[in-house]
């Protein structure tokens, strides 16, 4: 029986790991594959909450809060920055301190203030300022029978 020794032994290592690498998704492949989550220190531990879950973000001073059914969780985040970070996931500024996120949206209502009002699943209503108005039409992926209802 002839065993391989030395430079033949490492290559066909070399081949078998490059195999198996080859198989075996990466990590940032395997990262991305998850639903996205953001990181939240509470109480000297790390916690990840799902972006699906969360309904709106409030800004809280220096913090935002990260409203779900479950409760609420602070970061110590502007409320600008989190937006930005936020928007490619389905999320909506409405107000100069809250987002919203679009797949919790039920109903659009139009006040004789020029703001709007919007609420989510389990009843809770946000204010839309007319800064942000301009923001509800990415709410929905069609817009039927809107005419008027976002007129200028």
């Amino acid at each position: 029986m002839n065993l391989a020794t030395g430079p033949a032994l490492t290559s066909i290592a070399e081949q078998q790991t490059a195999k198996l690498a080859e198989g075996a998704p990466s990590l940032p492949a395997l990262a991305g594959s998850t639903s996205p989550r953001v990181a939240v220190k509470v109480k000297g531990r790390i916690l990840f909450i799902n972006l699906g879950d969360v309904i709106a973000v409030h800004a809280e001073g220096n913090y935002v809060s990260f409203q779900r059914n479950a409760g609420s969780h602070l970061l110590r985040e502007s409320i600008s920055a989190v937006a930005d970070k936020l928007e490619p996931y389905g999320f909506v500024r409405i107000h100069r301190s809250v987002l919203v996120n679009v797949s919790f949206v039920e109903e659009i209502r139009a006040y004789s203030t020029g703001e709007y009002g919007l609420r989510v699943k389990g009843g809770k209503e946000y204010t839309v300022t007319r800064t942000y108005k301009k923001n509800l039409k990415s709410l929905a992926e069609f817009w039927i029978g809107t005419g008027p209802f976002f007129s200028s």
